[in-house]
């Protein structure tokens, strides 16, 4: 490793430092609150790398920038989600500062594990090497094991086992799919992968030109399905978001959802470009996309947990990115990066809106000590500032004005539309249209039904500041979308999957 890779991997290297920093201070500190407070500020070194790293690939004018021993790349892509996993890292240890009361002893620990999950988010964005990509997964995976039971009660402890056990069946599925394609291939590098694809004589009468490329593929969606809660792969999702401390529900309902499709597109557009095979992977997300919506939906209705509701609701939500997925193996060359800017947009607006609904939930469950539906009764009365973002938020999920919702939606489904995938892009309208039905319930139980207690609720000042700024983005990007679209539009251009003609 020489200064390059050094100054490349600067954003990883300064958030691990800060979680090592953590550790030794909590040695000599007393006031746990005030390192929770630290960690939070100091995260403007690894976002002051990031924005250095951007100025600088537009100074040189190069697309990308890449170093240990090719395994890495920087570009615009990479530095965009990087750039997302600090905002969600700040807003999520922002609403555990008074959370973390629950675990006090351990409160440097929690924040240290949460920043080093987002380590393996950061380069998983970031690898563009097979066996990379699984460490950088695993880096992931195992401190989201740790925090999932880090309440030490029944339901969390058996959140945290669910998620490590079945976190390494997935990991193990996926490593079987990686090593048939190194098989096939004989390259474990993502680009080594696309030329050796594009030189071997590929069927066109076998799904993926090969039976041996057909299982590596199948068995490397099925373990990404994991990451992003995909349907069928979706069996872990309500109960480690139901015993997970609701910070870390919300932490694993976004970034890690964003993590799973960064690498997703990066392995799909970078490994397997020629249309033969983008064609057959583009129907099999279509599939998984479809499935997740309507089982998703339907399923949530049905829940009167609202940790249990927002968990089908993210499996909702993946197969509504998936429609992007499916979008873009029919693009049209004039919008190229239609269908993942899309899913760019997409994340960032989700993760904000997301974010504001499990912080509104952390600080009124807090008060009343249940996450039941039943008991937000009346809560407008109560604490109308929780109430209304919390309503806002569920309006931004069903995909209505004035919310970034809307516009991802809208967004996201045209991509469908012009890549001739106009049923996906029905089946998403529906669901969208079913999704109302259980989120509307949650602002009528709010707003409508009579309050069970007149003690209003008090709002810690970090919590009430977490919600305003997630809140204050669904609004900002709902009404002045542009700025984040033009951010996933150049971050998605890098992506370098061309139209190539079938064999």
């Amino acid at each position: 490793m020489n200064l390059h890779d050094v100054y490349l991997l600067s954003p990883e290297l300064s958030l691990a430092g800060l979680a090592a920093l953590l550790l030794m201070l909590d040695l000599v500190v007393q006031r746990k609150r005030l390192l929770s407070i630290l960690s939070i500020i100091c995260l403007i070194v690894p976002a002051g790398f990031v924005v250095a790293l951007w100025l600088d690939l537009g100074r040189d004018n190069v697309p990308q920038m890449t170093g240990l021993f090719d395994t890495l790349v920087v570009d615009r892509f990479s530095l965009f989600f990087k750039a997302l996993f600090l905002g969600i890292v700040g807003l999520v240890l922002m609403a555990s500062i008074d959370y973390a009361a629950k675990f006090q002893r351990f409160q440097t620990e929690y924040c240290a594990l949460v920043i080093l999950s987002a380590v393996g988010m950061m380069l998983l964005a970031s690898t563009q090497e097979l066996i990379s990509i699984y460490i950088a997964l695993e880096l992931t995976a195992l401190p989201l094991a740790a925090l999932a039971a880090f309440l030490r009660e029944s339901r969390s402890s058996e959140a945290g086992m669910k998620f490590l056990i079945l976190s390494a069946i997935s990991s193990a599925v996926l490593l079987y799919g990686m090593v048939l394609i190194f098989g096939f291939t004989g390259s474990t590098f993502l680009k080594e992968i696309a030329s050796e694809l594009q030189r071997l004589p590929l069927s066109g009468d076998i799904p993926f030109g090969s039976y041996a490329l057909l299982l590596g593929i199948v068995l490397m969606i099925a373990g990404f399905g994991f990451k992003i809660s995909a349907v069928p792969f979706q069996m872990w999702v309500p109960d480690v978001y139901e015993g997970a401390p609701t910070p870390i529900t919300a932490y694993l309902s976004v970034a890690s959802k964003a993590a799973g499709f960064a690498v997703i597109l990066r392995v799909f557009y970078t490994a397997f470009p020629a249309s033969i095979i983008s064609v057959d992977w583009g129907a099999v997300f279509a599939v998984l996309s479809a499935l997740s919506m309507t089982i998703g939906n339907l399923v949530a209705i049905a829940q009167n947990n609202i940790k249990r509701m927002l968990a089908y609701s993210t499996i909702a939500h993946a197969g509504y990115i998936m429609v992007g997925l499916a979008a873009i193996a029919a693009r049209s060359p004039q919008e190229e990066t239609f269908g993942p800017a899309g899913i760019l947009f997409y994340l960032g607006a989700y993760a904000a809106t997301n974010l504001t609904a499990f912080f509104a939930v952390i600080a009124i469950s807090n008060w009343t000590g249940s996450d039941a539906i039943n008991d937000f009764a009346g809560m407008s009365r109560r604490s109308p500032f929780l109430a209304f973002a919390l309503a806002f938020a569920m309006i931004s999920l069903i995909g209505l004005p004035p919310a970034a919702g809307f516009i991802a939606k809208v967004y996201i489904f045209g991509a469908a539309v012009n890549s001739n995938l106009v049923w996906l892009a029905i089946v998403g309208v529906i669901n969208s249209v079913v999704s109302a039905y259980y989120y509307l319930r949650v602002v009528r139980v709010m707003y409508l039904s009579p309050r069970l207690s007149e003690e209003p609720i008090s709002i810690s000042p970090s919590i009430k500041l977490a919600v305003a700024i997630s809140g204050a983005a669904v609004a900002f990007f709902g009404i002045f979308p542009l700025p984040l679209l033009r951010f996933a539009e150049e971050a998605a251009s890098i992506l370098p999957l061309v139209a190539i003609a079938p064999r």
